[in-house]
């Protein structure tokens, strides 16, 4: 059986390290700047991740929660995606400040 290999570290993966969550989720987020990840959109098939600039601060609570966590508070997917894209344009908007993401938004 074939290991699992690490994530590929990019400038705007490390960018998640200390940064506020974006996707705050209420009653949900732990506002740990330490916990925080690059949590990317899910649906972008089987064992691929979508594009970095397609992905969103969270921390380790809300990063549970987009992950399938919400399931078990009563969300539906819909919630889910809506929550994770707020949160994406929010963190693309740093990332745009910090030069890392296109103007245009994410590449497909």
């Amino acid at each position: 059986m074939k290991k699992a290999s690490r994530p590929k570290r990019s400038k705007i993966r490390d960018s998640a390290k200390m940064q506020q969550c974006q996707v705050r989720v209420a009653g949900i987020c732990n506002h740990n700047p330490e916990t925080v990840v690059l949590a990317h959109r899910n649906g972008a098939g089987m064992a691929c991740k979508a594009s970095d600039e397609d992905a969103a601060y969270a921390c380790s609570a809300c990063h549970e929660w987009l992950d399938g966590g919400y399931v078990r508070y009563g969300f539906t997917r819909m919630d889910r995606d809506a929550v994770h894209d707020k949160g994406i344009a929010r963190t693309r908007e740093i990332l745009k400040r910090k030069g890392l993401a296109s103007q245009e938004g994410a590449t497909a």
